[in-house]
Parts: C-alpha cells; structure tokens; sequence
C-alpha cells in the first residue's frame, strides 16, 4: 500500500510541485522514499494590445526613467520594454475593467484606475506589484490621472454622480482641493510640473478649466473648443498648455495664467486635424508637440512658429484612426483604433519604425503548425495572427478576415483551417500566409481539424462535415449537437465531442466518408478532443472539470489522476513526446499532467490571472505556450 502526498513551493515566476511516496509494507518493492518532480517557469508574456473605442482617446503613460510604457486592457495595466516591446509585465488586481495607469515622478508607483471609480497606487519596484492604498475618489468611470511633481498628490478625473474629478494625498486619500466647474464628464487632466503648481481639466462640456494651488480651487475656464475636448497636456518646463478637441483643433495656453496664446494652424474652420484630435504630447524640451487623430494622421508641430514640422500618414481604414500617443526620449509613439501600437520615424514619416500588433480582444482558440515554428491565434473580433515564438512578433493573415468570433484553428501537414460564427470555414496558405478559400457551412462551426492532403473535418451544430482541399466531400447529419473534433494521425479515425450524453462518438474514416463504429463515456459535456502523434492515445477534456485519456487501441480509459481543476476544462494538448498532457481551464490554471504516472502532475495556479485559459500547447517537450481571455500569449519553461 501507498500514501501519496504533494507538496508546493511557489515563487512569482518558478513553481516547484514535487509527488511524496512512501510504502508502509516493509515487503514492498519500492524504495522507502521515492521523489518526483515537476517545476515551471515563466519564459515570456506577449502582452495584449491596448483595448480601443472608436471616438475614445486612450492614455498612454510613460515612465519617468524612459525605460517603459503602459496602458489598459479589461482587468490588467500593461507594462512594456520601450525598446523591446515584447518583454511585457502584466498587473491584473482590478476586479473590474481598468480603464487608466499613470507612473508617479519618482518612478517607485503606478497609480490606475477603473470603471468603478476606484484608482489603486502599487509598487513598481518588486514583482508582485505590492498594493500600497486603494481608494474611491469617484461615483464613476476614471478617464484620466495626474501625479503632482513631488509625486504626493493624485488629480482623478471621469465620470461621476456629485463630482467629476478629485485631487488627493497619495498616502492618506485626503483632499486637497476641488475640481469642479464642469457640468459634464471630465475626460482629461494635467499637473502643472514647475511652482507655482496648477492643475488644467479638459471635458465633454467643451471647456478648459484652470485651478490654482494647492489646496487647488477654480480660477477659470476657457471655451474655445466647439465639441468635446479630448485631452490636455503641460509642458515639461510648465510654461504652456495644450489641448486638443472631437472639432479637431488644438489650442495653445500660458501655464501660469491660462491665458490663450495660439491656435494650432493658424486658427478658422480648418484646425489642427481634419477630425478629432485624441491625443497630444510634448518633446522633452517643451518645444514641439505631438498630436494625432481620427483623420488617421499624427503631426509633429514647431509650438513658436505653430507650424508643422513632420506629418505622418497611418493609413486609410477606419482601424487606422489614431488615438492615442506618448513622446519618450528618442521614442514617438502613437495607438491605432485597432490596437496597433506605432514607433514613428521622423526621418521617414511614410514608414513607422516598427508596428506593434497583437490582439486587443480575447483570444479564442490556437495552433501550431507541424514543425511549431509558428502558432496562430484567432480572437472574438475575427482575426488571426500568426506569431514568431522567438521573438514574439505577430502579423495578421492576409485577405479577408473573419467577421465574427473564430471558434477554431487546426494546422494541417501544408495548410491551417480556421472556422468563425460568421458560419465559414478558412483555408490560410502557410506558405504566403493569407487566406486562399472560404466556404459557407449550413450551420455554426463549433470546432475543426485538419490532417495531410488537404483533409479537414468540421464540427457544426448540426452535422459533421468533411473538406478536401476546402471542398466538401461530406456531410454527416447529426440529432445530437457536436462539440469538439480530432484526427487519427492515420487518419483512419475521428473523434466528435458531443453535448448530449456527455459522449465521445468515434467514426471510422474510409476515403472521405465517416461510419460511428462506436461511444466513449465522459464526466460531462465534450469541450475539445486531441490524439497524441503516435496515435497510441486520445485525450478529452470536458465541462465537468475532468481530463480523460484513452487508448486507441481500444478505447479503454487509462487513469490520468482525475478531476484537479476547479471548473470547466477548456482545451488540452499533447507534448511532442506523448507522454505529457497539458489542460486549461476556466478557474485560470494550468495542469501538466504525465500519462505514465498519475500521481505527477504539475498545476500552474493563476497562470492567466483574473481570465479563463482559452488555448494551451507546445513548442517543444519542456515549453508550453497559453492563451487567456485577457488577450496576453505566455510562454512557460516546465522542467521535469
């Protein structure tokens, strides 16, 4: 008889589970201490792209010692390397969606805040981002936050019920001053960074307001601005202001007095921009200004001669609509409507320096191609990326791109499918990497595989269908509604989930027709299906938070250590040596599990914190690669 026991020992980014067994028969031929174990690292995060609204501006923050930038996604503040964006720090305690994250001066806090109202100051300086004090200036949204040069008090501004902003202590949440004066939500704020300290609002009822202090109090308000003014921003050296309006102008103010000095491009109907400016920012000398705008064009304007020294050309779609911006040291960035973040070339304003991309929505299913020198991605606006491990660089596939959420991606000996709720089904050349056939289905795809010679196998709500070469051969119509869908290796076999009965329905593949030679039994619904490579295996995860394995030989289960997860299983994968088996589930942990010995296993707790885990696979025996709700792609070292 054996006792077995785990024991843990967690760090932020090296995870050690080790398996204790010990024999209490003397007779027994195991040794009298046996131990086994599993360890994980954090390899890298490739961070979710900014999350954008169309006729929003976003903030962009910047740290004080150059070295980073960050912005918001649904729950996480995202910090990137300025100078190599995929090294990437990701902040998830908000319980609800933060909308902003401003640095302090000092560079020792970050101050964010959310939907709810609430802003939360934390560390900086250690990995776990210790919370130093939460606090609720707000009834409402946070659109914006500014940190006083001493970095002692915070200017909070958004929505609100009694009030729109609040000026506060940092360490006590007392207030020092009042921001009112609007009538209207307050979408912009900046601290004066010289004495005599001012503090400048920019709001949706059109006006600029001034206050003095502190404590601060209303001194004025200017209303040159026709429609909502998006943002405003201090010079560096505090001797002037700038703001920029939906109208598409953007005025120019004295620091000290508020005092109108200039209109950018000379003022009439024509403005700065052709449509609304959404973000604006200073060089660190005080003497150029950055805006950009939905006209899909950033300027870089000469403020004492209010002329335009570069503009630079973003594109022509609506995604290309500029709304945000950040100038750091040698550094201009500006945010595209879809997310992309741009590095501008002042030499070469056609052409950005590099171009950020990613996902800013959840990511939604994953596959890597045969050789796993690339993976894809699809998320629920349609799109799919592929990505370079390595470096962590992605670019969209070509051509036309799914209009609803993608459902499944499966890669194949020379092509990748994917399947949307668009109701189509893609084929995507690996080789040139864009969209080359697109094919209605009768109902929703709920899942797909691909295998050699252009064999795919898609699972509808209603029928299980058959492609060769993006044609369909055939067409297996279905009472119950399938989930989840795999290949044999040989492709002799295939395995459809099913909802009803909790099942796994096993046909026979015989050219390009599909037999039920028979039903596997599972803890609940099917949610995804996979065979090892050498066919020996096959392996279910389901909603009832269990995986299954199975072997093929005769579809006999094979104990595996059961039930680990807390909640729904999502996805599964099998490492390239066939013995290890990675799941990923809704309670946002991982689990490795060894097919050769249930009693290893290795559970990578809050790997995507505060999202479900949506995809899960590997690049190689010892690295496996994620994907959460949060939009992020991680990648971890597991060492056995």
């Amino acid at each position: 008889m054996c006792i077995s026991v785990s024991q843990s020992d967690t760090t932020t980014s090296f995870h050690t589970e080790r398996v204790h067994v010990q024999c209490l028969y003397p007779s027994c031929s195991l040794p009298a201490l046996c131990f086994k174990t599993m360890s994980h690292s954090l390899k890298g995060v490739y961070a979710t792209l900014p999350r954008t609204v169309r006729g929003r501006a976003i903030v962009i923050g910047g740290d004080p010692k150059g070295k980073n930038f960050l912005y918001t996604n649904g729950n996480s503040v995202v910090i990137r390397d300025i100078e190599n964006p995929s090294l990437a720090d990701v902040y998830t305690e908000h319980s609800v969606q933060a909308t902003v994250a401003q640095y302090a001066p000092s560079g020792f806090y970050i101050a964010s805040g959310d939907t709810s109202g609430k802003i939360r100051i934390w560390d900086t300086t250690q990995k776990e981002h210790i919370l130093k004090y939460e606090y609720q200036p707000l009834g409402g949204e946070v659109k914006d936050i500014a940190w006083s040069p001493d970095s002692k008090r915070i200017a909070v501004v958004g929505e609100g019920r009694e009030k729109f902003g609040a000026v506060l202590m940092w360490d006590t949440g007392t207030s020092v001053g009042s921001i009112i004066g609007h009538s209207k939500a307050i979408n912009s704020v900046d601290y004066k960074a010289t004495r005599p300290y001012r503090i400048v609002t920019a709001a949706e009822d059109n006006e600029v307001n001034f206050y003095e202090g502190p404590p601060f109090k209303f001194k004025t308000s200017n209303r040159e601005h026709g429609r909502f003014v998006n943002c405003v921003r201090y010079s560096p050296n505090g001797e002037r202001f700038a703001t920029g309006g939906a109208d598409g102008k953007s005025f120019i103010y004295d620091g000290k007095t508020s005092e109108k000095i200039a209109e950018l491009g000379g003022g009439g109907a024509k403005g700065a921009h052709a449509f609304g400016i959404y973000g604006i920012c200073w060089s660190a000398d005080s003497t150029q200004l950055l805006t950009v705008s939905a006209d899909k064009t950033a300027k870089i304007w000469d403020v004492e001669q209010n002329q335009i020294v570069t503009e630079f050309v973003l594109g022509s779609e609506v995604c290309d609509q500029q709304v945000g911006c950040l100038w750091q040291g040698d550094y201009l960035l500006s945010v595209s409507l879809s997310g992309n973040i741009n590095y501008l070339d002042k030499n070469n304003p056609t052409t950005p320096l590099r171009i950020v991309k990613g996902h800013n929505k959840p990511i939604t299913a994953m596959t890597l191609t045969e050789d796993r020198s690339t993976f894809y991605t699809g998320a629920s606006d349609g799109l799919i990326n592929y990505w370079n491990p390595e470096s962590g660089v992605a670019e969209p596939v070509q051509g036309k791109q799914h209009t609803n959420q993608v459902n499944g991606i499966s890669s194949g000996s020379d092509i990748e499918v994917t399947v949307g709720m668009d109701d189509t089904m893609r084929v995507i050349d690996e080789a040139n990497k864009q969209y080359n056939n697109s094919v209605g289905l009768d109902s929703q795809p709920q899942g797909v595989a691909s295998g050699k010679d252009g064999l795919a196998v898609v699972a509808c709500l209603s029928a299980v269908v058959v492609f060769r070469n993006g044609q369909k051969v055939f067409t297996q119509p279905e009472k119950y509604e399938p989930s989840a869908v795999a290949i044999h290796p040989g492709q002799t076999q295939v395995a459809v989930g099913a909802k009803e009965g909790n099942q796994i329905k096993i046909y026979k593949l015989e050219g390009d027709t599909l037999q039920e030679s028979q039903k596997l039994d599972c803890r609940g619904a099917v949610t995804q299906l996979a065979y090892s490579s050498d066919g020996a295996h096959l392996a279910a995860s389901d909603t009832g938070r269990h995986v299954h394995v199975f072997n093929t030989s005769d579809y006999k289960p094979l104990e595996v250590g059961g039930s680990y997860h807390a909640a729904r299983v999502n996805c599964i994968a099998w490492a390239p040596d066939n013995i290890h088996l990675v799941s990923g589930s809704l309670d946002t942990n991982i689990i490795v599990w060894n097919i050769e010995d249930a009693d290893t296993r290795l559970k990578i707790k809050g790997a995507h914190p505060m999202s479900q885990i949506t995809s899960v696979g590997w690049l190689d025996d010892n690295t496996v690669i994620s994907t959460g709700q949060d939009s992020c792609v991680k990648l971890w070292t597991i060492t056995y």
